[in-house]
């Protein structure tokens, strides 16, 4: 299981055993998604599967989550979403009326989002074998000209955004999955971004060097792929970090470290420093940005890692996640 928590053991997997077998120069980098040139025009390609436990949770369901993931892997190439394919894993037994729901919340989301689902494949397997239904979902998206996103762009001097609060997606699922009841209602941030990101790039393009949606693994997984990719380090500031109340004092009670915590509705970017405030305004523009916040800087000091200033002061590392803090969150 800890080698699909999105952290170190992911990572290993991936470098060590998948890209080598593959030997593709697409790979040589995780990203959210392939960039190819297809008759003049750069594509967005991306794939993503779904198994999350439990099926509905609140803020949304794996239908609606399915569709906004593919989404924002596109959304984090710079692209505009064209569209999607849904393959389904079913396992024997699952209530007819659990998978229509499942069906409508991929189409509700789909014609919110304005991308067609165009084809996909069913496959039923053996009871015990499937825990209800897995998704997978594959989306082609058009990059604009003149966007470069690439996680080896980041470079010394640039900015780290947050587009909002961090951990509501992973706190949300385990709330429910746990039975835990809080003052405030806990909910996932399930949300597709891709209009959030055609306004940031409508203001800054080129100087947006890096996008990623920080899920699996969470923000200090994702920013220490960036720092590995780009041989660069990454400053956070601990006093910057946008978090519910809520989720804060979940969080405190339950022992997790929000950085480490899935989101499904909130991206990182890395901009340069002269664009960094038009690219904080823009996103806060956006219904889904306005709690948006600069947490951090790219350094040329600690190559490939994370530090973060601690609201005293000191120092600490913040490192990619060796293990499986909440499985089955995605």
């Amino acid at each position: 299981m800890g080698h699909g928590g999105g952290g170190r053991l992911t990572q290993m997997l991936i470098e060590q055993l998948i890209q080598p077998a593959l030997t593709n120069p697409s790979l040589d980098r995780l990203h959210d998604g392939a960039q190819l040139e297809v008759g003049g025009a750069r594509v967005a390609f991306s794939t993503d599967s779904y198994v999350i436990s439990p099926l509905f949770f609140p803020g949304g369901d794996i239908g609606s989550l399915a569709v906004h993931g593919t989404v924002n892997d596109l959304a984090m190439c710079g692209a505009q979403p064209l569209a999607l394919s849904v393959g389904m894993i079913i396992e024997e037994g699952l209530p007819m009326e659990t998978l229509w729901r499942v069906v409508q919340s991929m189409r509700d989301a789909a014609g919110a989002v304005g991308v067609p689902i165009v084809t996909g494949d069913t496959k039923v397997v053996d009871r015990g074998k499937g825990d209800g239904i897995f998704l997978n979902t594959t989306g082609l998206g058009l990059i604009p000209p003149g966007i470069q996103i690439d996680p080896q762009r980041a470079e010394p001097g640039d900015i780290v955004i947050v587009s909002g609060p961090l951990a509501n997606h992973g706190i949300a699922i385990m709330s429910v999955r746990e039975g835990l009841e809080f003052e405030t209602a806990l909910e996932s941030d399930s949300a597709p971004l891709h209009t959030l990101v055609a306004d940031l790039l409508a203001v800054a393009g080129p100087a947006v060097h890096v996008l990623r949606d920080p899920t699996r693994g969470g923000v200090a997984s994702a920013l220490n792929e960036i720092a590995q990719a780009a041989r660069v380090g990454i400053l956070l500031e601990e006093k910057n970090l946008p978090l519910d109340e809520a989720v804060r004092g979940a969080c405190e009670i339950l022992g997790f470290d929000p950085l480490y915590v899935a989101n499904e509705g909130k991206c990182l970017v890395i901009v340069a420093a002269d664009y960094a405030t038009l690219a904080l305004e823009a996103l806060r523009r956006h219904p889904l940005g306005a709690q948006a916040a600069m947490i951090g800087q790219v350094t040329s000091e600690h190559p490939g890692s994370v530090v973060m200033r601690s609201r005293i002061g000191g120092l600490r590392s913040v490192d990619m996640l060796s293990g499986e803090q909440l499985p089955r969150i995605c």
